[in-house]
C-alpha cells in the first residue's frame, strides 16, 4: 500500500560527501515525522535524524554538524545530506515515515521503513 525507496548510498572516502534520498509512494494521505536511522554490522539500529513535517529537526549527537535532514512535503520525499563522513559512519541506512492513510473511511497513521541502502566510508 505504501512504499519507502532509499537511494544515493556507496562507497565515498573519509572526509567525502553523499546524499541520501528516500522517496514514500502509495495512497498517502500526508506524512508526519520522517527519519533516517542506521545499522552497523553487530550493532542495534540507531537514530540519524529526524524531521518533523513543520520541518524541526534532531539529531543524534554523533552527526550534528555534519549531517542535514531536509524533506519535500510535495515530493513525499526526505534527503540525508552526509558531509565529512568517516569510517565509522558505515552502515546500512533506512528511512522511515509516519504515514497517514484512509482506511475505512477513518484516518490512521502507520509506520513505514525502507529497505536500506547501504554506505561505505573507506580509503
Amino acid at each position: 500500500q505504501v512504499q519507502l525507496v532509499e537511494s544515493g548510498g556507496g562507497l565515498v572516502q573519509p572526509g567525502g560527501s553523499l546524499r541520501l534520498s528516500c522517496v514514500a509512494s502509495g495512497s498517502i494521505f500526508g506524512i508526519n515525522d520522517m527519519g533516517w536511522y542506521r545499522q552497523a554490522p553487530g550493532k542495534q539500529r540507531e537514530l540519524v535524524a529526524t524531521i518533523t513535517g513543520g520541518g524541526n529537526t534532531n539529531y543524534a549527537d554523533s552527526v550534528k554538524g555534519r549531517f542535514t535532514i531536509s524533506r519535500d512535503n510535495a515530493k513525499n520525499t526526505v534527503y540525508l545530506q552526509m558531509n565529512s563522513l568517516k569510517p565509522e559512519d558505515t552502515a546500512v541506512y533506512y528511512c522511515n515515515a509516519d504515514v497517514m492513510l484512509w482506511v475505512l473511511a477513518e484516518l490512521k497513521t502507520y509506520t513505514y521503513w525502507g529497505q536500506g541502502t547501504q554506505v561505505t566510508v573507506s580509503s
